[in-house]
């Protein structure tokens, strides 16, 4: 036991090229979660063990990155877009080792240009959006994580309007909480009182407690610090 690796290779296939490359995952019993903020990201043990910097796929070949989220349909023509913007520009680059909280970012920003090319789901991109964040969050550049949650957040929202999130595995408890916790992150105060508000309608749900009571607890807190916030102006 003590002389395996947390890390092992697993061969992929690029969606778009077809070549196959090695990319490193993380073996689970060697992952620790202590505890996660408020906004769901999980906070890790040892920061050097953390699956989320092995996420994103980046193929050395071509340059499409990707996650296990991404649908494997190519819309008519998006394939030749893809070609176009990244694999004509790509320099090849090897992703498949051990990555600094950096690589990983740049690895996460390779998938989201991917994904927005391709024009993958709201949902897969607002995922991409909120890790981002939370790598930066690590690194404590605050600027860069505030505008990625905003994008997480528009993300977010266009998925909870536009697409069917009773096939995936984010509940509309989920969504619509995480819509509340990142627009009382990024500063819009009031977005975030009509999402918790949405959040506390479906109590009675009861597959989502817990978020239900974290929804509550935030709400309290938000209330607290606005009326703060307007007796001191």
């Amino acid at each position: 036991m003590d002389n395996i690796s947390p890390f092992y290779e697993k061969e992929e296939k690029c969606h778009l090229c077809q070549q196959t490359f090695s990319s490193i995952k993380v073996r689970n019993r060697f992952v620790k979660v202590m505890g996660q903020d408020t906004d769901l990201k999980p906070k890790y043990e040892d920061p050097e063990i953390n699956p989320l910097l092995y996420n994103v796929k980046v193929c050395p070949h071509c340059g499409y990155s990707f996650t296990d989220d991404f649908s494997k349909f190519f819309a008519p023509g998006t394939k030749n877009v893809l070609k176009e913007k990244i694999s004509s520009n790509w320099v090849h680059q090897d992703y498949g080792r051990q990555r600094t909280i950096h690589k990983a970012i740049n690895s996460y920003k390779l998938a989201l240009y991917s994904g927005l090319l391709k024009k993958e789901k709201h949902l897969t991109l607002a995922g991409l959006a909120l890790r981002t964040a939370w790598l930066y969050r690590d690194v404590s550049e605050t600027g860069e994580e505030k505008r990625f949650l905003a994008l997480a957040a528009k993300q977010y929202e266009e998925a909870y309007i536009n697409e069917d999130l009773t096939l995936t595995s984010m509940s509309d408890v989920k969504v619509l909480y995480l819509l509340a916790e990142l627009h009382v992150r990024i500063d819009q105060w009031d977005k975030a009182v009509t999402y918790f508000s949405k959040v506390l309608e479906k109590q009675r749900e009861p597959r989502e407690k817990q978020l239900i009571e974290m929804a509550r607890d935030r709400w309290y807190e938000l209330r607290d610090n606005m009326k703060k916030n307007e007796a001191n102006v």
